[in-house]
């Protein structure tokens, strides 16, 4: 795999600091039953980092600790996790929002026959990846037989009242492009889905996130190979808009990987970005009151991924 960091880490991207934190997105672990091309994490089926029962209560520690609104669970797959759904009622106990980005095939794994029902149980919130609305876009994508696995799923979920109305249980899909260009607008394009999936499976949801592709990892690795890495920062550059500075999901978030340690965003954590003291990374357990009070956020180029066009974030768009 090609390494794309030495590619971005001359940069201009403005100066950002971090605001107050709400979110703490929590990666569990790189194990995944898919291993997708888009994927910025590089996980898959072989991979063996999971996040381990002493990390899992350091994360149940901060969030009793400290005022966070949202747990953000990823992965890999977070469900194939052992963990997971200790880490889940104990922030459901705590009245915190959980999500759990889902790839919505894992639901059909042997073992995970309940999960639906466990998340319906604690009221999370579903945001689940589907790149297309077409079969042949989403196979090609991410292999043979995923869309099909993937509707099947959705239609699990909807029926245990997720993104139905007045049931609480909200179900957002996830929409990325299939190559190196950027989401068309949000608001048609969830439209588009909401008309096609429900005329063609039946099937409904709550909001349509779209999300740009990340220069890194698997994806950045294969724009090198073609020969689009340039061509793609080009394009991410020449669609930079300013006022997406506001609201990027780093100012209010930071991220956790599978042993602990603390990045501004998932995007930072897969290059080996750490934040860091006095030359050490900081762990969870290091962060303290004043710890990330208007600390300078770490950037590097794939920084416009998140502020081209409509902007990009882990909720979407931002304009």
């Amino acid at each position: 795999m090609h390494a794309t960091l030495p590619r971005l880490v001359q940069t201009d991207f403005p100066a950002i600091k971090r605001g107050q934190l709400e979110t703490l997105q929590v990666n569990l672990g790189y194990l995944c039953n898919q291993s997708c091309l888009h994927c910025h994490v590089n996980a898959g089926p072989t991979r063996k980092e999971n996040m381990q029962q002493d990390t899992i209560e350091d994360i149940i520690r901060f969030l009793r600790d400290n005022d966070i609104k949202k747990l953000d669970l990823t992965g890999g797959a977070p469900e194939l996790n052992p963990h997971f759904r200790h880490l889940v009622s104990q922030a459901n106990a705590m009245g915190i929002h959980i999500i759990d980005r889902c790839n919505l095939t894992v639901l059909h794994e042997t073992g995970q026959e309940d999960t639906v029902d466990f998340l319906a149980q604690n009221k999370v919130e579903v945001v689940a990846s589907l790149p297309c609305y077409l079969e042949e876009n989403v196979d090609g994508q991410r292999g043979d037989g995923v869309f099909q696995t993937s509707i099947a799923a959705i239609k699990l979920l909807n029926l245990a009242g997720y993104g139905l109305e007045d049931t609480g249980l909200e179900l957002n899909l996830m929409y990325n492009p299939v190559g190196a260009h950027l989401p068309p607008a949000q608001c048609q394009l969830e439209q588009d889905y909401k008309r096609e999936l429900k005329q063609r499976y039946g099937i409904v949801f709550n909001n349509l996130y779209t999300l740009t592709n990340m220069p890194i990892k698997r994806f950045g690795s294969t724009l090198i190979s073609k020969g689009e890495f340039d061509s793609y920062m080009d394009l991410l550059k020449q669609a930079y808009q300013a006022t997406n500075l506001e609201t990027v999901m780093c100012r209010s978030l930071i991220s956790i990987d599978w042993q602990g340690y603390v990045y501004d965003c998932d995007f930072n954590q897969m290059l080996c970005l750490p934040l860091t003291e006095a030359g050490q990374k900081l762990h969870i357990n290091d962060i303290k009151d004043d710890t990330l009070d208007k600390r300078d956020i770490l950037i590097a180029d794939h920084c416009y991924g998140c502020t081209a066009g409509q902007g990009s974030s882990c909720g979407g768009a931002l304009g």
